[in-house]
């Protein structure tokens, strides 16, 4: 088990991007969070194998429909927070 700590740059605001991450994250058996943060990116920390979290990041690239992902700043954390779900957090 690994965590990423990561920043989405883009039109990520206002187009269900938490709510698709939400979903993915569940698909992948992701364990974290994700919130908007008020400079405009998304925030997400997800726990949990190498595998899944490569295609969590994949999915979390490409977003939903009307969402531009430009950029992701992901930085791997040496410790594990043991997360019960994945939460929206406001």
């Amino acid at each position: 088990m690994v965590r990423y700590h990561i920043i989405v740059y883009g039109r990520v605001q206002g187009v269900g991007f938490r709510f698709f991450v939400r979903e993915r994250a569940s698909l992948y058996g992701i364990r974290g969070w994700v919130k908007n943060r008020f400079d405009g990116t998304v925030e997400i920390e997800a726990e949990g194998t190498e595998e899944d979290l490569r295609l969590f990041l994949e999915s979390v690239r490409e977003g939903p429909r009307y969402a531009y992902v430009e950029n992701l700043e992901i930085n791997k954390k040496a410790d594990l927070k043991n997360y019960e779900g994945f939460a929206i957090r406001f």
